[in-house]
């Protein structure tokens, strides 16, 4: 017994010590990520560049909330008014809503909860994931923290945040149920990228139809699809050329609703106005009963769009945002609701088009024309912000690999994605020609925004305890307040199910079990690579030359992990026979933060012992990031590389960090670029002191000394990293080869039923029909090399 004892206490401390080991030749990079300079600044806004914002706000983020004065009445009495004091009831309901959520909640209050400015249910979870450990894909990294970007928040110990912490941090359970209530808003913003083009345009196109032309519903519809195929087909060349049209179209539209509002509260019944006392929203509910309760559904139409808002937050400051609604979008909604309200207490026969019933005959065709147009701006930035949160959803690990095309060079948010898009163009069509009407069409929008709305308004429960540290009874008031309106709008919304509100409950189905089965294959084999990753004693013990002939060149091994020596290389050199004199295991990872400054994108480390020649970079990438062309990436990666080379020395020759700071600043007029491609044997010292690039790492925290160039204490040394620099130059003129992991992942035999279908159907499924990564990073052909191996989960 006792010598079974000692050899479990011998096998554990050999254990110890590679783990040891391991630490100490492949450590973190928390050093070199302090020393990278904190060169991102808030950027600030004149009152005139704001007021210009806010007027550009209106085309892209208001387009759909202000096209639903079209259909929200229709949709609110579908078989007619049978009480024209129920439009007073409707009205004031209408008012209400309006105040509630879209202006103290959503301008107000969720908009200051963006993202470095973006907004939507990924960014608030990208937020989230920051400021608690509850992202589950176990790749947090502590150099990360150390990135200008990357805010994240203290607590003291006993603090009702820091409590609220280690609650969600405590249990798996937890994580993936904020990943799932993340997913379920996400597809239903989905659905309502499909649903609100098609109620739009065929709201706006029904004008045709209403007491002036004579045709049938056939042909309005047949109309809306060819406008909507239009819509779709265009979206691939952009908004950029037509972007500017979308702000004084969408800014006329606002002025005709409310002028024509006001025209008619003055021409038919200004009795209308006591709709702003809410005594009269309880006389509604108590003269319909449940009638009056279901037709909350139609209600709701009034606030579709607040959603797509926030979504929409990207380009604009928050002040742009609350300017643009505060002054023009909510002032002009409300005169447009009661102008309408005003004529149906004169007119109600004619609910069905009401707004188009109340235009006056002398500008009917000109507020048609306009109305088409707006409704198409409206559908173009829903299906923007459906664009931008599959990117995010992309980044994140949450939907398969698909292509993603930037059409604007000025603006990085303008994105189009082609297989998205057409699978959008085709449920859209398919809604609009199942239904041909806007209520049922509206009923199943409504489902989507109101899901919508309540994942929103949990997900800011924990931005407000976790982010803002707000106070707990601000925040209980906050989020009772939000559930008690949203639940009554939900409980109408149910009743509806089966009269179209089940469109998007399907749809979000369906790309929920994408989204989530990707991303659980995606945790899975990230979890096996973390447990199947090589030990660096094993790799030290191959000797300088890893037990194969070193060839010229230069090998990138893309691997997801930002420590340790990932299985693909263990299984490439123990099935061929040579591999490159260099070796760089490259990890491109996306981290929960809009964008990471160009100057802080890459770490470099070296692994094991000099004559190795081994290193690693870690690529960093935000989520709005664009992945660009693979020469490029090279170049700031060999950039990256080389700088390393030349920093390491400086350092072990005995200089301080403030000499590296001198040599590496900006602003140092005696840095300059050198050319790497022109290096060889005969460069002297000067021009590997200049080895820097604006695109390198830098180093913070030390003055500026505009007039010194740091040499190397020990000549030695300094000829030691000449050499070194030489040798890499040559390897990277032989050529560069990029070793990828073809990884096939199966569920074991004794596996659950889910996890075969979830491991063995989905997920293969759609590997097999998403891009490869050799697509996705943009590798050449006659670079690339597939190693394939199997994982068993």
């Amino acid at each position: 017994m006792a010598s079974g004892r000692k050899a479990v206490e011998d096998t554990d401390d050999r254990d110890s010590s590679i783990w040891v080991l391991d630490q100490q030749l492949d450590q973190p990079m928390e050093e070199e990520a302090r020393r990278i300079r904190n060169a991102h600044q808030e950027k600030e806004h004149s009152v005139f560049k704001i007021l210009q914002l806010a007027f550009q706000s209106l085309g892209i983020v208001y387009g759909d909330l202000g096209t639903s004065p079209l259909y929200v009445f229709y949709n609110t009495f579908p078989d007619g008014v049978e009480n024209t004091e129920d439009l007073i009831g409707a009205l004031s309901l209408i008012i209400y809503s309006l105040t509630l959520i879209p202006l103290i909640k959503y301008v107000f209050i969720v908009c200051k909860a963006n993202d470095d400015g973006q907004g939507g249910t990924f960014a608030l979870y990208s937020l989230l994931c920051r400021h608690a450990k509850i992202g589950t894909i176990p790749n947090h990294d502590h150099s990360d923290e150390k990135l200008t970007t990357y805010s994240c928040s203290k607590y003291r110990e006993q603090s009702f945040a820091a409590k609220t912490k280690r609650w969600l941090e405590g249990h798996r359970v937890k994580k993936h149920a904020i990943l799932v209530l993340v997913l379920v808003g996400s597809c239903m913003v989905i659905g309502d990228g499909i649903l609100t083009p098609a109620i739009s345009v065929l709201s706006a196109v029904g004008g045709i139809n209403v007491g002036r032309t004579k045709i049938s519903n056939d042909v309005a519809v047949l109309v809306a699809i060819v406008i909507l195929i239009f819509l779709f087909t265009m979206q691939r060349y952009g908004t950029d050329k037509v972007g500017w049209l979308f702000a004084p179209v969408v800014f006329l539209w606002f002025i005709l609703i409310g002028g024509i509002g006001i025209y008619n509260i003055c021409k038919y019944d200004n009795g209308v106005l006591r709709a702003f006392s809410p005594v009269y929203i309880y006389r509604y509910f108590k003269r319909g009963g449940k009638v009056g309760w279901i037709s909350l559904g139609g209600i709701m139409l009034s606030i579709t769009g607040t959603e797509a808002l926030f979504a929409d937050l990207s380009h604009f400051p928050v002040s742009s945002i609350q300017i643009a609604f505060t002054v023009v979008v909510f002032p002009c909604l409300l005169l447009a609701y009661s102008g309408q309200a005003a004529y149906l207490m004169k007119n109600p026969n004619y609910v069905a088009g009401a707004f188009y019933h109340s235009i006056p005959d002398s500008i009917y065709w000109p507020v048609f024309f306009v109305a088409t147009t707006a409704a198409i701006v409206a559908s173009q930035a829903t299906i923007s912000a459906t664009f931008s949160l599959i990117k995010q959803a992309l980044a994140l690990g949450c939907f398969p690999r698909v292509k993603v095309v930037h059409t604007s060079k000025t603006f990085r948010n303008q994105i189009y994605i082609p297989d998205i898009n057409w699978i959008l163009m085709v449920l859209c069509i398919a809604v609009t020609a199942g239904f041909k009407n806007q209520s049922q069409i509206g009923n199943a929008s409504g489902t989507a925004v109101i899901i919508v709305m309540l994942v929103t308004t949990c997900l800011m429960t924990l931005i407000m305890i976790l982010v803002w540290h707000s106070h707990w009874a601000l925040v209980l008031l906050f989020t009772w307040l939000s559930l008690l309106v949203e639940g009554f709008y939900l409980s109408s919304v149910i009743q509806k199910v089966y009269q179209g509100g089940w469109v998007p409950l399907v749809i979000a189905t369906a790309f929920f079990i994408i989204m989530y089965t990707w991303h659980y294959g995606t945790a899975k084999r990230y979890e096996i690579e973390m447990h199947t990753k090589v030990s660096m004693a094993w790799i030290l013990s191959l000797g300088p030359s890893l037990g194969l002939v070193r060839v010229p060149g230069i090998g990138l091994v893309y691997t997801e992990l930002a420590s340790g020596v990932p299985h693909i290389f263990s299984h490439f050199i123990t099935n061929l026979p040579a591999i490159h004199s260099v070796v760089v295991f490259v990890c491109l990872k996306c981290l929960p933060v809009c964008t990471i400054p160009e100057e802080e994108r890459f770490l470099v480390k070296r692994i094991g012992p000099k004559n190795f020649r081994m290193f690693r970079c870690v690529a960093r990438y935000g989520y709005k990031d664009l992945h660009k062309k693979d020469d490029d990436f090279e170049k700031k990666l060999f950039d990256s590389l080389f700088l390393f080379v030349r920093l390491e020395s400086l350092m072990d020759g005995g200089s301080s960090d403030s000499d590296v700071s001198s040599l590496l600043d900006p602003q140092n007029e005696t840095v300059t670029e050198f050319p790497l491609n022109t290096l060889n044997s005969t460069c002297s010292s000067m021009e590997f002191t200049n080895l820097c690039t604006a695109d390198s790492i830098q180093l913070a925290n030390s003055p500026l000394n505009q007039n010194q160039i740091m040499a190397p204490s020990n000549q030695a040394n300094h000829q030691t990293e000449i050499d070194e620099l030489e040798f890499l130059v040559s390897c990277k003129n032989v050529g560069v080869v990029h070793i990828l992991g073809n990884t096939v992942m199966t569920a074991r035999r004794d596996s659950s039923l889910f996890k075969k279908i979830a491991i063995d159907y989905v997920y293969a499924f759609l590997r097999k029909i998403c891009r490869d990564n050799s697509a996705m990073f943009n590798i050449p052909h006659e670079s690339l090399l597939n190693v394939g191996q199997t994982f068993y989960v």
